[in-house]
């Protein structure tokens, strides 16, 4: 059996509105990453840079 990954669920905010429009799971083996994607947001609608955001 595979063994058990220490991973977290965040939230992706939007940098330009503050929504928080995605959820994902990161490794946090070694430290959160700092993630920015360019995720689509529904308000703006159009493509805008997100960051992690932890709830």
């Amino acid at each position: 059996m595979a063994k058990a990954q220490k991973r977290e669920t965040v939230w992706l905010q939007c940098t330009e509105t503050g929504d928080l429009n995605y959820r994902t799971s990161v490794n946090v083996l070694g430290g959160v990453p700092k993630l920015q994607l360019k995720k689509y947001c529904p308000r703006l609608r159009k493509r805008t840079v997100h960051k992690i955001k932890r709830k």
